[in-house]
Order: structure tokens, then C-alpha cells, then sequence
């Protein structure tokens, strides 16, 4: 297997990873719990995700061909007027990792050396991935948080639990 299909390979399992943190973590709260906000200057779970699925509709949207930063798209309207339910948000979070995983199924030993733009910025694949796994990352990492703050004690640990490290690692090297 060529270097860039075990990259892709591995790019496409860590965007699988957190679309399923987000999948856990929305099945968790309720219609209300996903409009929360801690203050006035923080982002409910509802907006975080709007943004994400701005940014994965542009970025991903004819990813080889055109800028990623599409002239559609209007970010800052992203951090406005969340989604007015649950299944809404949910049905946009499907279409974002949907368009995501479209795009990347079209990279092949071809075009991995395409040069693509964002924000007229040129990237390789490497790079252009990489950004937005950090990226997509970096919020399901927000998402997560702000669950964990709205549900306090009835959050349930997504990896290893609190002071359970020491038995997951012994179950992982009698493997």
C-alpha cells in the first residue's frame, strides 16, 4: 500500500473517531442541554457544531478543484441563530461528515499531489487535511466539554474513565 493511501487510510479513521465523540456525546443531551451557553461570549453545543458544518460543507465541497473557502459560505452567520432543534443540528452534523467523507474518497495516487487552496492559501494534501482534522478536533474537543459541564455527575467517561488508566492498559497488553 502506497504512503498515501495508509495516510488517508488513517486521516479518514481519526475523522470517523470524532464524528462518533460528537455522535455519543449528542445522544447524551436533550433538545435544551444542546442551546446551553456558560455566558453571553461562549458557544452553545448547537453553534459549535453550525460552524463546523459550515466549514466541512465549504472546505470539502469540490475540494480539488476549488478554494475551500467558498464565496456561500457565510462564517460569521455560523455563530448566529443555532439550529432550532436536535434532530435539525443532528440531520446538518450527518451532511457535514457526509460531504467530508465524499471528498476524501476521491483522493487516490492520481491527484494526492493536487495543490489545493483555502483562503487562496496553497496547501498540499497533507496539509490541507491535517488542518482540518485539527480543526474538527479542536471542537468536538469543545463539544465534549461543554456535555460534560451541562451534565456534571451524570457524564460518563467516552475513553478511559477517571483513575481507570491502569486497567485499560493491563487489558490492552494481555491482547
Amino acid at each position: 500500500m502506497a504512503l498515501s493511501e495508509q495516510y488517508l487510510e488513517s486521516a479518514i479513521k481519526e475523522f470517523q473517531r470524532y464524528k462518533t465523540l460528537g455522535d455519543k456525546t449528542f445522544a447524551r443531551l436533550s433538545e435544551k442541554e444542546i442551546h446551553w451557553r456558560f455566558n453571553e461570549e461562549t458557544n452553545s453545543i448547537a453553534i459549535i457544531v453550525k460552524h463546523m458544518v459550515g466549514n466541512m460543507l465549504s472546505r470539502w465541497t469540490n475540494f480539488l478543484t476549488e478554494d475551500g473557502e467558498k464565496p456561500w459560505r457565510k462564517r460569521d452567520t455560523e455563530f448566529e441563530d443555532p439550529y432550532n432543534s436536535k434532530e435539525e443540528m443532528l440531520q446538518a452534523w450527518e451532511n457535514g461528515w457526509q460531504c467530508v467523507f465524499k471528498a476524501l474518497r476521491t483522493i487516490n495516487e492520481n491527484n494526492f499531489h493536487t495543490h489545493i487552496r483555502i483562503r487562496n492559501e496553497q496547501h498540499n494534501i497533507f496539509e490541507a487535511v491535517n488542518r482540518q482534522l485539527g480543526h474538527y478536533a479542536y471542537h468536538t474537543g469543545q463539544i465534549i466539554t461543554t456535555a460534560k459541564n451541562i451534565l456534571g455527575e451524570k457524564w460518563q467517561s467516552l475513553s478511559i474513565p477517571k483513575g481507570g488508566s491502569e486497567e485499560f492498559n493491563k487489558s490492552m497488553f494481555k491482547k
